[in-house]
């Protein structure tokens, strides 16, 4: 969501978003910011101890259900699953967790892809579905690991400029008559790396438009069950099935260590990843796909999510509070849900600037520039996780 619930500002578009806090407010905040230069936005590595990390949107260590995994992962590899899940399996994954998924969403099992973490999706997804030279269309911000991955298969990601409530709509229309997408790729709920939320208007006006012109949506969900608060908007694959590849991944819900993300989309893209999953590397992670299952038809993932809810939703509060507190005249995306929020700083202040100059003193921060498709345009971004961070954590570093 946008900031008007936070400050007495005017309500202002994410893209246009400016912090109104002075130069020697912000010359103060700079003496307890640390810098990790990352050559991204997100470090491949861990920060050093004692620091307060909002780099990586990584769950809270506390979050992890390690008694349920390691039970369910003894039960796979000891009852009638555990040989099955020792050999080479097929490349679409894990029959019963696909089944699982399947009746979760309303959909058949050969409609669920399974892979190492939706991140890999999106690999497979443009080796078999993209071409170098393709348009995919992403939101401005986005998630920077897809955009290094189009760009690794040589496919253009075009921006499309982020509002409050997601995608501007008049950009993405004149981006359309410019020319269609294969695909638009976006983060409808809590988005990544901005907190914002799809509206339920731009949701049904980009449906409408994907109908319209024949291009795919690529829906990647994986903060859409975070809601903290506020009431569940549908997804764009429940207003446009037909033309939405629905990604999510147990990452965030269980643990990163599991490695399991999954699609669903229809029949013919499914087996088509399969196989391309096949090619790649010949068999999935069955032994973290069974234990996820196991943990599943247990009845134990939803008040797992209940847990996160409870103990991620205080955080957000408290990440809200912090910047009123100490940054009042702040311009900011406070989101209803996920794992992160952003700010824009004010002019003459970068996102590198601003950490190189209090390099080693107690934070760190990504450079926004890596969030974005064209970098320059991610100068004044500075995007917060919030989720692995305590109160007081969050209360300091801001």
């Amino acid at each position: 969501m946008v900031s008007e619930k936070q400050t007495d500002a005017p309500p202002l578009p994410f893209r246009t978003a400016v912090a109104h806090t002075s130069r020697d407010e912000w010359r103060g905040a700079e003496r307890v910011v640390a810098w990790v230069h990352e050559g991204g936005a997100m470090a491949a590595s861990g920060v050093e101890t004692g620091t307060i990390d909002f780099t990586r949107g990584v769950p809270a260590i506390e979050s992890f259900p390690l008694e349920q995994v390691a039970e369910c992962a003894a039960a796979i590899i000891r009852g009638p699953h555990g040989a099955t899940v020792m050999q080479y399996g097929k490349g679409a994954g894990f029959g019963p967790l696909r089944e699982w998924l399947g009746a979760r969403h309303g959909v058949s099992a050969d409609e669920v892809l399974l892979a190492n973490g939706s991140l890999q999706i999106v690999e497979f997804i443009a080796l078999g579905l993209l071409q170098p030279g393709d348009v995919v269309f992403v939101e401005s911000p986005t998630y920077d690991r897809t955009l290094t991955l189009l760009r690794r298969h040589g496919v253009r990601p075009v921006g499309i400029p982020m509002e409050a409530d997601g995608p501007d709509l008049a950009a993405l229309e004149a981006a359309l008559e410019r020319g269609v997408p294969k695909l638009f790729y976006l983060i409808a709920d809590f988005q990544n790396p901005s907190g914002a939320t799809l509206s339920r208007a731009k949701r049904e006006r980009i449906a409408a438009l994907a109908e319209q012109h024949g291009f795919r949506l690529l829906e990647d969900a994986p903060y859409r069950p975070l809601r903290y608060r506020g009431e569940q908007l549908p997804s764009l694959a429940d207003l446009a099935p037909a033309r939405t590849l629905q990604m999510s991944s147990f990452t965030k819900q269980i643990s990163p260590g599991v490695r399991v993300g999954y699609l669903v989309g229809d029949r013919a893209t499914v087996a088509k990843l399969a196989q391309v999953a096949n090619d790649t590397y010949i068999t999935p992670n069955l032994i973290g796909e069974a234990t996820v299952f196991e943990f599943c038809q247990r009845g134990w993932l939803d008040p797992q999510l209940e847990r996160l809810r409870a103990l991620y939703g205080p955080r957000l509060v408290a990440t809200g509070d912090a910047l009123r507190e100490f940054l009042p005249d702040a311009s900011w995306i406070e989101p209803d849900g996920g794992f992160f929020l952003s700010i824009n700083l004010p002019e003459g202040v970068t996102s590198e600037a601003l950490g190189r100059r209090a390099a080693g003193v107690g934070l760190s921060l990504s450079d926004g520039r890596g969030f974005f498709p064209t970098p320059s345009d991610g100068e004044r971004f500075l995007r917060l996780p919030f989720c692995a961070l305590t109160p007081e954590q969050i209360a300091e570093g801001v």
